[in-house]
């Protein structure tokens, strides 16, 4: 069992499966809007892996602030980054703060290909709510743009909640999944977020564990 603040996250591995297979005795909603079929432009805020690895094409790439949520590690991964039975640990948008990050414009012609993308790449197991955000783009000149932005489902079996460096670090150390090692998913954030000039200071003092780790293996 997980303990976080403000609640006790205790999932027994059955629960994980049956919501896995669809089989969770509280209801499942599906949270995506009507949206791919407008003819217009998409905005796409990244926050995570979307910003070294977004895997649509663009017409722009800007810095962005979303404001009123944080990211975190706060998202056990069943399938890219680890399994029901050893579960890996990513990042989701939880409620509170504000976040940087980069907006992608994709073309209105090439809208419902890449919603679809998103939502096979993000939706694998509902644990996000797709939702429609305000972001301000910071290059000057600065200005808003509604995006499509993937929130975490605070009712989802996955929600991590708050974990603790000990417990972030053994969830990252053994996750590995369809699209990899969970340590190279946030080494490779980090790298990013640096890219653009940002600091974590949760996953930086997370990923300088996890390169003192490897380095004494390798030693």
């Amino acid at each position: 069992m997980w303990l976080h603040q403000g609640s006790l996250l205790a999932r027994p591995l059955a629960d994980c499966t049956a919501a896995l297979l669809g089989e969770a005795t509280g209801p499942r909603i599906l949270m995506q809007l009507p949206i791919e079929h407008l003819d217009e432009d998409l905005w796409v805020f990244g926050y995570g892996s979307l910003i070294w690895r977004p895997g649509f094409d663009h017409l722009e790439r800007r810095p962005a602030r979303l404001i009123g949520a944080h990211r975190a590690l706060c998202v056990f991964s069943h399938v890219h980054r680890g399994t029901p039975e050893r579960p890996g640990l990513v990042l989701g948008l939880d409620l509170g703060g504000a976040c940087r990050g980069v907006a992608y414009r994709v073309a209105a012609k090439e809208r419902a290909a890449v919603i679809a993308y998103l939502r096979g790449r993000e939706q694998v197991t509902s644990v996000y709510r797709e939702t429609l955000r305000s972001v301000t783009l910071l290059a000057a000149p600065e200005r808003r743009v509604s995006a499509l932005v993937y929130m975490i489902d605070r009712r989802h079996v996955q929600y991590a909640g708050r974990l603790d460096l000990a417990q972030q670090l053994h969830l990252v150390r053994q996750g590995h999944g369809q699209s990899g090692q969970n340590r190279d998913y946030v080494l490779s954030t980090v790298q990013a977020l640096e890219s653009l000039g940002l600091y974590d200071r949760d996953l930086h003092l997370l990923a300088e564990k996890l390169r003192g780790g490897h380095e004494k293996a390798m030693a």
